[in-house]
């Protein structure tokens, strides 16, 4: 019914910059929060950052200042921009969102991408 492909991952060298996207398809009424999560192996799924419609941003504080999440409304895209990437930045990024759906309008419901791997390393 709705479905997030995820695209932009792989390897990079520590310093190196990638851009993720994340676009969501379906019967989508309206998008309230984008964000992007991650989870390192042996480690919790954590929040990375996350945009609302409104287009306030919160990061995790281990990547202020070196990414930057955006959105495209009209598209029902969301992005990462990671700049300065470090090793501990090694991990799968999800995207996730809250919508709405056409078929039920007045309900949010959370979904989530399928996720990407992104390797730092020399």
């Amino acid at each position: 019914q709705v479905q997030l492909v995820e695209s932009g991952g792989g390897l990079v060298q520590p310093g190196g910059s990638l851009r993720l996207s994340c676009a969501a398809s379906g019967s989508i009424f309206s998008i309230n929060t984008m964000g992007w999560y991650r989870q390192a192996p042996g480690k919790q799924r954590e929040l990375v950052a996350r945009i609302t419609s409104g287009g306030n941003t919160n990061y995790a504080d281990s990547v202020k200042g070196r990414f930057a999440i955006s959105r495209d409304s009209a598209k029902n895209t969301v992005y990462l921009q990671m700049n300065s990437l470090k090793p501990e930045d090694t991990a799968v990024y999800f995207c996730n969102m809250w919508m709405q759906l056409y078929t039920t309008p007045s309900a949010s419901r959370e979904v989530w991408g399928q996720g990407t791997l992104i390797t730092v390393s020399p």
